[in-house]
């Protein structure tokens, strides 16, 4: 007979996943694009508002597009 307890199966380590994240736009100061990553990643939102800055510098393609399609992209957080 098959028992679980004496298989080695740890029926607790499944649980101790971190839970699902889901990129949403949030804490925009202009789209919310740099607040939802930061909140994914779990780093400050100034961090990335600050890439895109540097990226938006030389002709502000490099910078200001991706975060267009970003914008277009994630969606927006709910409630």
């Amino acid at each position: 007979m098959y028992d679980a307890n004496q298989s080695g199966y740890d029926q607790g380590r499944y649980n101790d996943r971190p839970a699902f994240r889901r990129l949403e736009r949030q804490n925009g100061i202009f789209g919310g694009v740099c607040g939802g990553l930061g909140a994914f990643f779990g780093i400050t939102p100034w961090l990335f508002r600050i890439i895109f800055l540097i990226l938006a510098l030389p002709g502000g393609l490099p910078g200001i597009l991706p975060y267009l399609i970003l914008w277009l992209v994630i969606p927006k957080r709910r409630g």
